[in-house]
């Protein structure tokens, strides 16, 4: 699974996921896309859940990109615990993921197998996302 190999500091604060996306909204890459439609934290579980089933699905002579990291530490406190007594354990890593920001991007197949790629990858996500391909932006 997708984790950064170390950061600056262990725990960081929530905050909020709101606007657009910026920047990564675009194809860069790729012939297609899997965007996002809606604000959300995707686990790095869901991630490669995704990226599985779109390798399984087209096999070879594909290209993949992701273009989402999971950088952002979620702490959770064990069951059953009082109140207090600080934060909890680092539990896993989440991608900010804002409306229009692109998750994936894949070239060198037929677009009728891309989007069937795209389908199966979009279950394992968490956000509800669109099919974009290139030319017809």
């Amino acid at each position: 699974m997708l984790q950064p190999n170390r950061v600056k500091y262990r725990m960081i604060h929530r905050g909020h996921v709101r606007g657009r996306a910026s920047t990564g909204n675009t194809l860069a890459f790729g012939d297609f896309g899997l965007q996002s439609l809606e604000a959300a934290e995707v686990s790095a579980r869901e991630i490669e859940a995704a990226r599985r089933a779109i390798v399984h699905h087209l096999r070879r002579g594909v290209m993949l990109w992701i273009r989402v990291f999971p950088d952002k530490p979620l702490t959770k406190k064990p069951a059953e615990t009082r109140m207090g007594s600080g934060k909890g354990a680092l539990d896993h890593w989440v991608a900010v993921v804002r409306p229009g920001k692109m998750i994936f991007e894949i070239s060198g197949v037929k677009e009728d197998a891309a989007r069937a790629a795209f389908r199966l990858a979009a279950h394992k996500l968490s956000v509800e996302t669109k099919i974009v391909v290139k030319g017809a932006e």
